[in-house]
């Protein structure tokens, strides 16, 4: 058997904020910031809404399209840089939210590569048989530490959650590789300032960026054992479209088998790829049998991809 996706679900608030509308809170454009980043608009989530509510509403729907009952879960696995509060985690509010009494809990904290290290550590339980469900989720509410003062980095976030439910399924199927790897001399690029808003050097991370995200989407298919041009769909983490349009070069991908949440949701951070992959999956751009390879980066500097089989 291997491991892999059982079901997908994602929720964003219903709060939308234009580039228009930030136009009247910072001084940028419309188009300044869809040339250099590809985002239109972005959710942002009401003052009482915390992150676990959104993994909450995310949770719901992949637990339901995958058929598995919430006292089904053997663990629940929170990605997530914003948690309601510094303890305790998100993963044990869901726990109690979700009714699953039956599952351990605990919060990943690797920024935007989060959904995949969470991902990788439950493909370990359940590749050992020690788990047999895995609720791994990414959530964000990125609107609570961003500075809306800072026109280098208001634009670029937004709030929402991505769910999946993983377990066994058919053989040749469900994660064939992945890589995870971090390199903690690149944390001053990007971190979380004593005010507690987000401070981000754009320049040094979209350096790193451009260069990694390719490079391990390449190493994945290898490790695989298969070719680039195998590849059915992309998913890269959505943090600019010059960075995702970098990858999806360097991989030979047409255009339309690269999912781009980009333009109406902005970077959800450890969400970002979750919120792609289940609606990407519910639109029908994934089929049975697809290669998919899903790939991010994020703060420490951290970063992660896997090459999946798509299907049960």
């Amino acid at each position: 058997m291997g491991v892999g996706v059982l079901g997908v679900g994602h929720y964003v608030p219903s709060k939308v904020l234009t580039n228009t509308d930030l136009e009247n809170i910072v001084d940028t454009s419309d188009e300044w910031i869809r040339t250099r980043t590809g985002i239109e608009e972005r959710r942002i989530a009401e003052d009482d809404m915390n992150t676990s509510d959104m993994a909450l509403h995310a949770s719901l729907s992949a637990l339901e399209n995958a058929g598995v009952k919430p006292e089904e879960l053997d663990l629940i696995l929170v990605a997530t840089v914003t948690p309601d509060t510094p303890f305790p985690s998100v993963s044990c509010i869901l726990q109690e939210k979700l009714g699953a009494w039956n599952a351990a809990a605990m919060d990943v904290s690797a920024a935007c590569a989060g959904f995949m290290y969470g991902m990788i550590t439950a493909k370990q339980f359940i590749e050992t048989k020690v788990y047999k469900h895995i609720l791994v989720v990414g959530a964000e509410k990125l609107s609570k530490i961003t500075d809306w003062s800072d026109r280098n980095t208001c634009v670029l976030f937004g709030d929402g959650a991505g769910a999946a439910v993983m377990g066994e399924v058919s053989e040749g199927k469900g994660i064939l590789s992945f890589e995870l790897g971090a390199n903690g001399a690149g944390a001053e690029h990007l971190y979380q300032k004593n005010k507690g808003y987000i401070y981000m050097n754009g320049r040094e991370v979209f350096k790193f960026a451009v260069r990694q995200m390719p490079e391990s989407s390449l190493n994945v298919i290898e490790k695989a054992g298969l070719k680039k041009e195998d590849v059915d769909y992309l998913i890269p983490h959505q943090a600019n479209i010059r960075i995702m349009e970098a990858a999806r070069e360097k991989l030979g991908i047409p255009e339309e088998k690269m999912a781009k949440t980009i333009k109406k949701y902005g970077n959800n951070s450890s969400a970002s790829i979750p919120m792609a992959l289940s609606e990407s999956a519910k639109d029908g751009k994934i089929k049975d049998n697809d290669l998919v390879v899903l790939v991010g980066f994020g703060a420490g500097l951290t970063w992660g991809a896997v090459a999946l089989r798509w299907g049960r």
